[in-house]
């Protein structure tokens, strides 16, 4: 027996990635299973529905359709409530679902014992890889976020010499060197920018010197379990504001990343550090979505404060969305080898990857970091 894995057209606002792309469909097809997409849902993406790879899924006008007859749905983004009110039981839903945002939507939602695996909650570990979709759409904010730079900034990134002069490079700050961090480095120095980067783990300083940026020492390490930044403490802060102020004082653009998953992103550019910087110069803030890195940032807006522009965009990833939905798409792929057997949905929750990314189980929230926040009634 085949399964039903369902693709819908996402609908939140800006979103044009898609769950899954022609490869990926074309792959599960290949191994039997019906794959049923509603229309339009590649398009955004720049996959046009009339590619050979999709030839033999079955496409359908509505995302009810696919919801009612699927076995597995997989998005981009959760669901509307009505959609997975129309899951049949038995359903597995796998997408980034946000259970930090609104965990009693997505428990109250579906009338029968669906399972939700959050694909922003895979395990950090080396197996899983190739399932994180944190880093792979971060690899694509990153990018995007030094190209946003470049055509909001008054200078070029390059040293150019010409017969009208010189031009002196561009000086670029990264702050955080995560994936996203790294990729933005990488970005500015492609584009030929000098750039010093920070990050309070100091196990970042031999990657961030491998891109040929140079490690901003503040004296701060804060570097916690599973790879993330922990927050840092009063006197930290005031230590680290210290040092990089003096840095951003000489910066050209300056490219924010620090997050924390499930809580407000860290302020790391206060008011006072804007005020200090040079007219002209570009802040983009990267974690706008999560409160922002910087004081002055305002969620999807550009703001001018004393000639100093602030970016805060939203769903970079989205921006680049054609192949944000190739990686996006093999994360999942690779995730549901786990899960789909030859004529069954097998979830092993002995697996430490289905087991860190399962949050809710046939009905019931099961994941260790949800359980004590859980409810059946919406607040």
């Amino acid at each position: 027996m085949s399964l039903v894995i369902g693709v819908i057209k996402e609908t939140a606002p800006g979103e044009r990635r898609v769950a899954l792309d022609p490869t990926a469909v074309g792959k599960l097809l290949g191994q039997g299973h019906q794959v049923m997409i509603e229309r339009g849902a590649g398009t955004a993406a720049g996959f046009a529905e009339d590619q050979e790879a999709w030839a033999n899924a079955q496409w359908v006008e509505d995302a009810h359709a696919v919801a009612k007859a699927a076995d597995v749905l997989v998005c981009v983004r959760r669901p509307t409530a009505e959609t997975l009110a129309l899951l049949k039981s038995g359903a597995v839903v796998v997408g980034q679902l946000q259970p930090h945002l609104a965990l009693d939507e997505l428990v109250a939602a579906p009338t029968e014992a669906v399972s939700m695996v959050a694909m922003e909650l895979v395990p950090r570990i080396t197996r899983a890889q190739a399932m994180d979709v944190l880093s792979s759409q971060a690899t694509v904010a990153g990018y995007k976020a030094v190209i946003l730079a470049a055509e909001c900034s008054p200078r070029l990134f390059p040293m150019l010499t010409t017969a009208a002069g010189t031009l002196r490079p561009a000086k670029a700050v990264v702050v955080g060197a995560g994936v996203a961090g790294l990729q933005a480095i990488a970005t500015c120095r492609r584009l030929g920018a000098q750039v010093e980067a920070y990050d309070i783990r100091k196990a970042a300083r031999e990657q961030v010197e491998s891109l040929g940026a140079t490690m901003i020492d503040t004296g701060v390490d804060a570097e916690s379990e599973g790879g993330y930044a922990r927050e840092l403490t009063d006197d930290e802060k005031q230590q680290q504001a210290d040092v990089l102020a003096q840095h951003l004082a000489k910066a050209d653009v300056v490219i924010t990343t620090a997050a924390i998953p499930g809580r407000p992103a860290p302020k790391i550019i206060t008011q006072t550090m804007v005020k200090g910087m040079r007219a002209g110069s570009v802040i983009v803030d990267m974690a706008a979505e999560s409160g922002g890195n910087c004081e002055l940032t305002q969620v999807g807006e550009t703001v001018d404060v004393n000639g100093v522009l602030i970016q805060g965009p939203t769903n970079l990833p989205s921006m680049a969305p054609l192949h944000a939905s190739e990686m996006y798409a093999k994360n999942v792929s690779n995730l549901l080898a786990l899960m789909i057997g030859d004529e069954s949905i097998q979830i092993d929750q002995d697996d430490e990857v289905i087991a860190g990314c399962l949050l809710i189980h046939q009905g019931e929230v099961i994941h260790p970091g949800f359980i004590a926040s859980a409810s059946k009634e919406p607040s």
